[in-house]
């Protein structure tokens, strides 16, 4: 495991972000039996989970280094994540965004102060302008999930569970490309290693189980990942420093329809006063809908990911 990140990177991305980021709550689902808990990351400053990994990683760089700016590629949530950290420092951000992103988190983005490059929607198109704007301009990249500093960041995600919930026995996690479940499977399989790790994605997006299926990982083509509504998990592939995360910590993947997403979304908001967008409620689908594809428990942790939703889905989901 000398290549994974450690416990003590994701205490050091914590020590980092204190004070940064929220340390949110493990809401009780009502009603719940056995009990499950949400773990509210759509109470960041940014609205997702994703300002932990770019904060952390931003961070750490050196200050000359951090001066020439950052620039990103991101579907929403980690586009937003870096126009929140470059701010915070007062530094250049540019973001690759593909042209199919919600505008809701294009405009968050632009009234941080980052500047918007748009592309077509897919992996190559976001990494090879993203790899040509830093080079050209001496930015550094941010990587949305291939990188250990950001697997750290999001990884205190997974601190805070178990340092709140010691008895904690099953986690459910987003998968899109693989950083968040990576993060908090670390470090919960370090802290507590008797707790099962389950990643959830859309039955749409579903490469992170076939990459387990394979042993390897495995790409959908971006015309498939598009039909889902969870935008926010529409990465093509997992990366591989995430994938050898994913094979050493996570116990299983289960996979979500796009009724059980929308049934969460609107439940979370109505029996639980929680927004999540279609991707930040997954996990929690899998709860209510895939129980017989969970490993048994009394405790239950589901990550709400994010809450960044087009106010039109919302009210559809809802009603």
């Amino acid at each position: 495991m000398a290549d994974l990140v450690s416990l003590e990177e994701i205490e050091g991305a914590a020590e980092r972000l204190a004070g940064m980021a929220v340390r949110t709550p493990l809401v009780p689902f009502p009603l719940s039996d056995p009990a499950l808990l949400v773990k509210v990351e759509s109470l960041q400053p940014i609205g997702a989970f994703k300002l932990r990994g770019a904060y952390a990683t931003i961070s750490a760089l050196p200050e000359r280094v951090r001066e020439r700016g950052v620039v990103a590629h991101s579907s929403g949530n980690h586009a937003q994540a870096v126009a929140f950290a470059a701010r915070a420092f007062g530094i250049r951000a540019v973001l690759v965004v593909p042209h199919t992103a919600p505008a809701v988190k294009v405009e968050a983005c632009m009234a941080l102060g980052a500047e918007i490059v748009y592309v077509e929607p897919t992996m190559e198109a976001r990494t090879a302008t993203a790899g040509k704007l830093a080079d050209a301009h001496g930015f550094t990249l941010v990587p949305p999930f291939e990188d250990r500093r950001i697997i750290a960041g999001q990884g205190t995600v997974g601190l805070e569970i178990v340092r709140d919930r010691p008895d904690v026995e099953v986690v459910l996690v987003p998968v899109g490309g693989g950083g968040l479940i990576s993060g908090v499977a670390a470090a919960v399989k370090r802290l507590r290693p008797e707790a099962k790790v389950i990643g959830v994605e859309p039955e749409l997006a579903a490469d992170a189980r076939a990459s387990v299926l394979a042993g390897r990982p495995v790409a959908w083509p971006p015309e498939d990942t598009a039909r889902t509504v969870a935008d926010a998990l529409r990465a093509q592939r997992v990366g591989d420093l995430t994938f050898a995360h994913i094979r050493e910590f996570v116990d299983g993947i289960v996979a979500v329809s796009e009724d059980e997403i929308r049934q969460a979304m609107r439940r979370l908001a109505r029996e639980a006063r929680l927004i999540a967008e279609p991707g930040g409620a997954v996990a929690t689908a899998a709860y209510l809908f895939r129980g017989d594809e969970l490993p048994p428990a009394h405790t239950y942790v589901s990550v709400l990911s994010g809450g960044n939703v087009e106010p039109a889905l919302l009210a559809e989901a809802i009603a």
